[in-house]
């Protein structure tokens, strides 16, 4: 499948365009983020073109002139998680086949501009590196164990527990709060709590075994603590997205023009595009934003 997605767009003549598809052995990476930024930024109305012209008539022009727009933002993200241990020009690889996926994906009809759709499958894409990469045994395969991953520092803070190494009672807590088994727990606390070893790593404590790096403290965030905050944003961003498009139409462009649209629209533009009062805007936008945030609230505690 991505290696459909990451052929979608033809072969280009253009050698910029190169950029899309990602950092190679002949491109450095700062030439590569050069080379991104000579694209210009597009507005909603440009971007609603060009999306419609690649999904209703395949056109190849427009679709390269989409991704190339938002290649600075997977540049953006990716820096965001320099500090995970990975390459910067793999994370803009993996961020790149997400803007391919989300361009696969995405409809201009549904009323989202195309970097904000993006933006999700971006960040997902490199979510998956950095899990795929954080060690050579591989991380979870059930959804069960991916959940522990990413809760289980949130679930030990609700509990109050502070300990690392989990007594059973504490383990069966945290299951019972996760929904999930015991084993799991158990296994996961374990892979998390425990990095892989470098075969270079000193084999004693005394001063001649010690390096310089071994004395330096790391104050970066836990890898659990950031990767539960995004799979939060993600769980958020899918229900945003859910919700929001259950709402009839005029509900949704009002409340999306006054809400989560930049720069914010005002009630007197609105008032004259649907013909109706401000005040009766500023009902409809109430109205919609509590609709919106029940129906989040419900579903997330489900």
């Amino acid at each position: 499948m991505k290696k459909q997605i990451k052929n979608a767009l033809p072969a280009t003549t253009n050698t910029n365009l190169v950029a899309a598809r990602g950092v190679n052995d002949e491109t450095s990476l700062a030439q590569y983020i050069q080379n991104v930024q000579k694209f210009p930024v597009l507005t909603a109305e440009q971007e609603y073109e060009y999306a419609t012209q690649w999904v209703k008539n395949h056109d190849s022009s427009a679709a390269e002139k989409l991704v190339a727009s938002h290649l600075r933002m997977v540049v953006s993200v990716a820096y965001d998680f320099k500090n995970y241990g990975i390459p910067v020009g793999d994370l803009i690889a993996s961020g790149n086949m997400g803007l391919m996926q989300a361009l696969q994906k995405f409809d201009p009809d549904k009323g989202f501009r195309f970097s904000t759709y993006a933006m999700f499958w971006i960040r997902a894409e490199i979510y998956e590196t950095i899990l795929n990469n954080w060690s050579i045994v591989k991380i979870g395969t059930s959804a069960n164990q991916k959940r522990v991953f990413f809760n289980l520092a949130r679930a030990k803070r609700a509990l109050g527990i502070m300990d690392n190494n989990l007594t059973d009672d504490q383990t069966k807590q945290i299951a019972d709060y996760l929904d999930v088994p015991e084993n799991d727990v158990k296994r996961m606390a374990t892979r998390v709590g425990a990095r892989d070893l470098s075969l270079n790593a000193p084999a004693h404590n005394d001063e001649d075994s010690h390096d310089m790096l071994s004395n330096l403290a790391d104050n970066r965030d836990s890898i659990e603590d950031t990767l539960e905050r995004l799979e939060f944003k993600r769980r958020g961003y899918e229900l945003l997205r859910k919700h929001l498009a259950n709402l009839p139409e005029r509900d949704r462009e009002i409340l999306h023009a006054r809400r989560l649209s930049d720069p914010v629209a005002t009630l007197e533009s609105l008032s004259q595009k649907y013909g109706i009062s401000r005040e009766r805007v500023r009902q409809i936008e109430e109205r919609a934003y509590n609709k919106l945030r029940d129906a989040i609230l419900q579903d997330a505690n489900k």
